[in-house]
C-alpha cells in the first residue's frame, strides 16, 4: 500500500523535482518506508510515490518503476493478489522474463507490455490506484480498482494536472486555489460524504471505480480535458451476467461455491512479507473472514477489535467468543468516550474532505491499535452489499409493497403525522407504555425507526423511497446558499443496473455508491492515517460475480439477509455465537452532542459564524441544533454533516 501523486505542466513554469517531492510528502502516512520522483522533462511530467512496503521489501520494490524495455514508467497504489499467476502466464506467453525482484508492480509493468492496459487491468485481481506513462505513445493513464478500494484524485489548475491518492497531496501543488463546489456541497449533506465523481472542490474529480482514463499528453491540455474516463469493467455487466446465466444448483451446492470462491479470495489476500491480521468485530462478515483465514493458517491468526464502555455499542465480548472458538490470537482494547472524542479534531485531515460517517471514528481506533501488531489487515467489507445484510434490503421492498395499495395523498398525510413528534418522543412515549406492548413491538431504536417509516410513507414510487433511505438532509440545496444539488447516479435511471427486483436493486445501488463513496472511503483513509493496509476479500471481482449469480432467496431468507454467507460461516463456528440483532459499527453519537461535543459543536454552528462563512443558511441548521439538545428531535447524523464540513472549513484555512 502506498501513496501516489504527480503533475503535468506544459508550460514549465514549475520545478519538476521538487514539486513532486512536496506532493508526495503529503503522503507520508501512506507510505513511511521510501519515496522516489521520476521525470521527464521535454514533457513537463512528475511522478511521485511514497512506499508501505508490503510485497519484496528490497530495493528492488522501489518505485517510480520502469518496465523491463522502457517503454512504460508507474507509480502504484494497491496489491495484486494473484501476481505470481499472472508471472506464469507472462513467462509462458512471453519467454522466461528475467525478473529483476517478486513484486507486483514489476509484474503489472511486465503485463502492460505484453498485454496491452486494459487487457492486464481486465486480467488482475487486487486492489489499485495507478498512475502509468507511456513513453511511446506519450499518453499517461489513470486507473483504479473495480470496487474503488483505492482513491485516485485528479484535476486541473490553469493548464497543469495534478493527480494523487489524496487531496492533500493535489493541494501541495504551487498556486492550488479550487474553490468549494457549492452543488457537491449540497450532495453531500443528502450521503455524509462527496460521491465520485464528484470531490468539494470544482474542477478536481474522484476517478470512478472500475474506470481508466487516458490523457494524450503529446495532444495538449485542450485534448486532456477533452478526455473521458472509460469503464474496463462494470457492476451493471456483471449483474446482467448473472440473469443470464443464474446459478442453478442446490442450497448445499451454492454454499459449497461460495466457501471456495471466498476461501481463494481469502488465501490470495493473505500473501505479504510482513506481519498480517484481521478485524474482527463477531458479526457474520469478518468472523467469515477470520474462520477462512485461520482455516488456511498453521498459526493463529491476529485478531483486533475494539470494545466500548457505552451501553448497546459494544461488541467486543461477541468477538472474543469466536475468536476463542476459532483459536486466533486475539487482542482487544475497551475505549471510553474520552478517548473517542479526542480523535475528533484530528478527522478533518484525515479524511482531506467534508466525510461525516462517525463510524469513521471507531474505525480509526482499531486500526490504530491493530497497527500495533501488523502491517497488513483483512476486513469483512462487501458482505452487506452483496448479500443482502442491511436493513433496507428486506424492509424497504416489503414496506413498499404495503405502501403502493395506498393513494399518493394519504401516503403524505401519514407521514406527516409519524414525523411530527421526533424519534425521541416517539422513545419517551413508547417507553411508558413499554410494559402493557406486546413482546413483537418493543423493538430497539423505535422512534428512529418510526421516524423513518415518515419518511418512507411520503415517497412517490420504489426508487424515490430508496433515495429518501439513504438522505440525511432531504433538501440539501435549500441549506446551501447559491447551490443546485449536483447529478448522482441516483438521478440517471438510464445507468442504474437492469436487476429481477427491487431487493436486488437496492442492493446493486448501494454497491455502486454506498460501498465505495463511504464504507471504503472510510476504512482506507482510517487504515492508512497509521500505515495500515486494509484488505477486502469479499469484494474480489470473482466473489462479486458469484454473488450475483446466486437468486435472491440464497442472499434474504424467512426475513434475515446474508443466508449463504452465514452458512459458509456455521460450518467453523457454532450458529448460537452469531445469530443476534445486526448491530454495526456505531457511536452514541446523538448523546455526545449534547454532552462532551456541545461546547465544540456550538462554537461550529454558531449563527453567525454560518452567515459570515456564507456556506449555510443559519436558520435551519440553528433550528435542528435546537431540536436535538432539547430531546424534540434526534438529528444526529444531519448535524454531524454540518459540523464535519466547518470543521474541515476550519482545518483548510
Amino acid at each position: 500500500m502506498c501513496g501516489i501523486a504527480g503533475f503535468w505542466d506544459a508550460t514549465g513554469r514549475h520545478a519538476l523535482e521538487s514539486v513532486a517531492r512536496v506532493m508526495a510528502d503529503a503522503l507520508l502516512h501512506r507510505g513511511p518506508d521510501d519515496a522516489g520522483t521520476w521525470l521527464e522533462p521535454s514533457m513537463g511530467l512528475a511522478l511521485a510515490h511514497r512506499r508501505l512496503a508490503i510485497l519484496d521489501l528490497s530495493p528492488a520494490g522501489h518505485q517510480p518503476m520502469a518496465s523491463a524495455h522502457g517503454r512504460f514508467v508507474m507509480v502504484f497504489n494497491g496489491e495484486i493478489y494473484n501476481h505470481l499467476a499472472l508471472r506464469q502466464a507472462l513467462d509462458a506467453e512471453a519467454g522466461a522474463i528475467p525478473w529483476r525482484g517478486h513484486s507486483d508492480t514489476e509484474t503489472l509493468l511486465a503485463g502492460f507490455e505484453c498485454w496491452g492496459v486494459e487487457a492486464t487491468l481486465k486480467q488482475a485481481v487486487g486492489m489499485f490506484a495507478i498512475a502509468l506513462w507511456d513513453r511511446q505513445e506519450r499518453v499517461l493513464v489513470l486507473a483504479r480498482d473495480r470496487a474503488g478500494e483505492k482513491p485516485l484524485y485528479y484535476g486541473w489548475q490553469g493548464d497543469t494536472l495534478l493527480f494523487g491518492s489524496e487531496l492533500k497531496a493535489l493541494r501541495r501543488a504551487p498556486g492550488f486555489d479550487a474553490e468549494v463546489d457549492r452543488d457537491a456541497l449540497a450532495l453531500y449533506l443528502r450521503h455524509n460524504v462527496v460521491p465520485a465523481p464528484h470531490t468539494i472542490f470544482r474542477g478536481v474529480f474522484k476517478l470512478m471505480p472500475g474506470h481508466w482514463l487516458c490523457l494524450p499528453l503529446s495532444k495538449g491540455a485542450d485534448a486532456c480535458r477533452a478526455a473521458r474516463p472509460r469503464a474496463y469493467w462494470s457492476l451493471a455487466q456483471v449483474v446482467e451476467d448473472g440473469r443470464a446465466q443464474p446459478f442453478l444448483g442446490t442450497d448445499a451446492e451454492a454454499v459449497d461455491a461460495l466457501e471456495q470462491v471466498l476461501g481463494q479470495a481469502v488465501e490470495g489476500q493473505m500473501l505479504a512479507d510482513v506481519p498480517l491480521g484481521a478485524f474482527l468485530s463477531g458479526g457474520v462478515d469478518s468472523s467469515t473472514i477470520v474462520a477462512l483465514m485461520q482455516a488456511r493458517s498453521a498459526r493463529p491468526v491476529k485478531t483486533f477489535t475494539i470494545g466500548f464502555d457505552a451501553q448497546g455499542y459494544n461488541e467486543a465480548e461477541h468477538a472474543k467468543a469466536v475468536a476463542r472458538h476459532l483459536g486466533t490470537e486475539h487482542t482487544e482494547l475497551y475505549v471510553t468516550s474520552r478517548d473517542a472524542l479526542d480523535v475528533v479534531p484530528s478527522l478533518p485531515a484525515i479524511w482531506d474532505e467534508p466525510f461525516a460517517d462517525s463510524s469513521q471514528i471507531p474505525t480509526l481506533l482499531v486500526s490504530r491499535m491493530a497497527r500495533r501488531h501488523v502491517t497488513v489487515s483483512l476486513s469483512g467489507d462487501g458482505g452487506d452489499e452483496l448479500f443482502g445484510g442491511y436493513n433496507r434490503h428486506f424492509h424497504a421492498p416489503n414496506l413498499w409493497r404495503k405502501l403502493e395499495r395506498f393513494p399518493y395523498w394519504m401516503r403524505r398525510a401519514g407521514s406527516a403525522a409519524l414525523k411530527a413528534p421526533g424519534p425521541d418522543r416517539w422513545d419517551r412515549w413508547l417507553a411508558s407504555v413499554r410494559p402493557v406492548l406486546p413482546a413483537g413491538l418493543r423493538v430497539p431504536m423505535a422512534g428512529y425507526k418510526l421516524d423513518k417509516l415518515g419518511d418512507a410513507m411520503a415517497a412517490r414510487d420504489a426508487e424515490a423511497l430508496y433515495k429518501r433511505l439513504v438522505s440525511h438532509w432531504h433538501d440539501p440545496a435549500a441549506l446551501v446558499l447559491g447551490a443546485k444539488e449536483a447529478s448522482s447516479l441516483l438521478d440517471r435511471p438510464q445507468d442504474w443496473p437492469r436487476t429481477d427486483g427491487f431487493a436486488h436493486w437496492i442492493m446493486a445501488m448501494d454497491t455502486l455508491t454506498y460501498l465505495p463513496d463511504d464504507i471504503l472511503t472510510k476504512v482506507d483513509r482510517a487504515s492508512m492515517a497509521v500505515s495500515l493496509e486494509s484488505r477486502v476479500p469479499l469484494l474480489d471481482h470473482r466473489v462479486m460475480a458469484l454473488a450475483w449469480r446466486l437468486p435472491l432467496h440464497m442472499k434474504i431468507r424467512n426475513g434475515v439477509g446474508k443466508w449463504a454467507l452465514r452458512e459458509v460461516l456455521y460450518r467453523h463456528v457454532p450458529r448460537a455465537l452469531i445469530e443476534r440483532p445486526k448491530q454495526g459499527f456505531g457511536i452514541p453519537l446523538g448523546d455526545w452532542l449534547r454532552g462532551d461535543l456541545r461546547e465544540w459543536a456550538e462554537d461550529l454552528l454558531e449563527p453567525q459564524r454560518l452567515k459570515d462563512e456564507g456556506y449555510f443558511a443559519p436558520e435551519p441548521v440553528a433550528r435542528m441544533w435546537r431540536e436535538h439538545v432539547s430531546g424534540v428531535r434526534n438529528g444526529q447524523f444531519q448535524l454531524w454533516d454540518v459540523l464535519m464540513f466547518q470543521a474541515w472549513l476550519r482545518a483548510s484555512k
